[in-house]
């Protein structure tokens, strides 16, 4: 089976000015076709997200008429904008609704589902993308809406904002991506109010975010970041942070905004495998966003010089939001106008410096937790996740059940690149069960095509292995599939288990479940408002690979040696003590890893040749 979302790297959508005029073309004839007598833009299937839909139509129309001047398009603008103000503007309160700071304020904003009372929590996204696409018609309105036209319209969304900052807790989700865009949504509307109104909503705008956002961001793998649904990153909505981000600084040149959509840039390559896979957050564990997250992402990748493009998006929402019927949605339209606005070219060329948490070389990465314990590896198109035993995850030595990779102390990181290799090495004081503190020297060496993985520890009691992971899908061309077959080779004993008890606890790489679907039947909220990377650490066994200790290693020392993206014999490293540290033989590197206590700077060593 493939996975249902991520599928190709989204610098590969054509993004001239051609391509996009082909897009609004088509967006152009489908509008037309669908538009009903009073105006309405809605596709018929649309029941949730619907309270912006037709007013975004609107906007791609408005931006196709002021670059093709169509002339079948003022009327069809004219037209669904009074459809808008009429029909799908409301001023009493949602029944229900749980967030109101003031009961029957009488300003506007825009419903998630049109039934009173029907899940009104989603109405403060709704309003925001509302005000969002109502801007962007205020910004292509000139010879295209009258006087009048253009004074309701810019009452409304000056309404929609006061909605959302006065009458409303702010941001009521703990949502970054709706947060930001609130935020957008005011420095856009300030343009169009006459002073003082205009520089009073761009100061409150720029005090929300400081306030409300950026005192608020979570730390992770070392960058502050804006939360996301109650987790610090979330990989479908993230990206979308970063969209609104640039579009923040695009039209308010407030520096802030791009030192902290730089952050987040950064932060979302390193997690990145090199392939664009990534899974994780609080809401969505392995969906992807596509169109809406091209802005950002092709905003930043030039900023940070990296090549964020290659995130992968869901091609069936490429250009714009679309139903199962393959039809145009007016959700989200006012990502399509920025990114269409916005002349910015992808960055396709990967950053060169070491990042503390991602070892990228080739068709090769390695992505790191906070721990700097892999999160995610990558290796002959084959991505894998850490494994779990007796509810214990992650990829690292075990024995007697107890997996050793929490840190007792520092983590100390050390990168080194020689002779068309990258390596890192990673070492951490941990302590089993019987008390003894340990140190725990993880290697990593790639030559771009394979991933050499060397862990050496003072020797352990028991029977112990090396838990090296859960291998969970591979490329298959433009798509990712599902798999359990691992291409992976080791100087000990290698086997591949999987969990015996059938239940929600126990995850088996063979069977066609998603990691998304697994982590979301052990949360504890229904899908769509739990974080399954909660549910996902109540997960007790999983498909794992163990490795058995290497032979030939010094007595007084366990090591692991595992070779990912090779599945042949011929891996055979030998092991040394000298004067310096452990020396790694293999038939690809020689690698000398220093002693626990490092130098006369107390950092680890670390020499590493052909």
């Amino acid at each position: 089976m493939h996975l249902p979302h991520q599928r190709g790297p989204l610098h590969d959508l054509p993004d001239t000015p051609e391509a996009y005029d082909a897009v609004l073309a088509d967006v152009t004839e489908q509008a037309l076709a669908r538009m009903t007598p009073e105006g309405n833009l809605e596709h018929p299937d649309c029941v949730d997200d619907i309270g912006d839909t037709s007013l975004g139509i609107t906007s791609l129309l408005a931006l196709a008429w002021q670059r093709g001047k169509d002339p079948r398009l003022p009327d069809a603008v004219r037209r669904s904008l009074d459809f808008h103000l009429d029909e799908r503007v409301y001023t009493e309160d949602n029944p229900g609704y749980p967030n109101l700071r003031a009961r029957n304020s009488g300003l506007p904003y825009a419903r998630y589902t049109l039934a009173a009372g029907a899940h009104p929590i989603g109405d403060w996204p709704s309003t925001v993308w509302a005000l969002l696409q109502a801007v962007n018609v205020l910004d292509a309105a000139d010879g295209l809406v009258d006087d009048a036209q253009r004074a309701r319209l810019t009452e409304v969304a000056h309404g929609y904002w006061r909605w959302l900052t006065e009458a409303t807790f702010f941001n009521p989700q703990e949502a970054g991506n709706q947060a930001i865009g609130c935020v957008v949504g005011g420095l856009m509307l300030a343009r169009h109010l006459p002073s003082p109104d205009g520089e009073s909503v761009r100061r409150r705008a720029l005090r929300l975010y400081e306030d409300e956002i950026r005192a608020h961001r979570v730390r992770d793998r070392g960058a502050l970041l804006p939360p996301e649904h109650g987790g610090a990153y979330d990989n479908n909505y993230g990206p979308i942070s970063l969209s609104f981000l640039a579009q923040a600084h695009r039209v308010s040149g407030e520096e802030v905004f791009a030192e902290d959509g730089d952050a987040l840039a950064r932060y979302i390559d390193a997690r990145l495998t090199n392939g664009g896979f990534d899974n994780g957050g609080p809401r969505y564990s392995e969906q992807h966003s596509a169109f809406e997250s091209v802005l950002g992402l092709r905003y930043f990748s030039a900023r940070i010089g990296s090549d964020l493009g290659r995130y992968r998006g869901d091609s069936r929402w490429a250009r714009h939001a679309r139903k199962a019927d393959g039809g145009v949605d007016g959700h989200f339209a006012w990502m399509l106008v920025w990114q269409i606005q916005d002349t910015t070219r992808w960055h396709r060329a990967p950053s060169t410096a070491p990042t503390r948490h991602q070892l990228r070389a080739g068709t090769v990465s390695v992505a790191f937790d906070d721990r700097m314990t892999p999160a995610l590896v990558e290796a002959a198109g084959t991505y894998y996740l850490p494994a779990a035993v007796n509810r214990q995850h992650g990829f690292g030595p075990v024995t007697d059940g107890f997996l050793l990779t929490r840190p007792m102390g520092e983590v100390r990181v050390r990168d080194v690149s020689a002779d068309g290799l990258t390596a890192k090495l990673v070492t951490k004081p941990v302590v089993g069960r019987d008390h003894v503190l340990r140190h725990v020297r993880s290697l990593y060496v790639t030559d771009g095509t394979s991933l050499w993985t060397t862990v050496a520890v003072e020797r352990l009691p028991g029977t112990p292995y090396l838990l090296a992971g859960l291998p969970y899908a591979a490329d298959d061309g433009d798509r990712v599939r599902r798999t359990s077959e691992p291409r992976v080779t080791s100087a000990g004993t290698l086997r591949l288990t999987h969990p015996g008890p059938d239940d929600p606890h126990h995850f088996d790489a063979r069977a066609d479940t998603t990691q998304e679907q697994a982590a979301f039947a052990l949360a504890l909220d229904p899908r769509g408002y739990g974080n399954p990377d909660e549910g996902w650490r109540h997960l007790v066994a999983s498909t794992a690979l163990e490795a058995g200790p290497a032979p030939g290693a010094p007595e007084d020392l366990h090591v692991f040696a595992v070779c990912y993206g090779r599945d042949d014999s011929a891996f055979t490293p030998a092991f040394e003590r000298d004067g310096t540290g452990l020396r790694v033989r293999t038939e690809a590197f020689t690698a000398v890893i220093g002693d626990a206590a490092g130098g006369a700077d107390a950092e680890p060593e670390l020499t590493l040749g052909r």
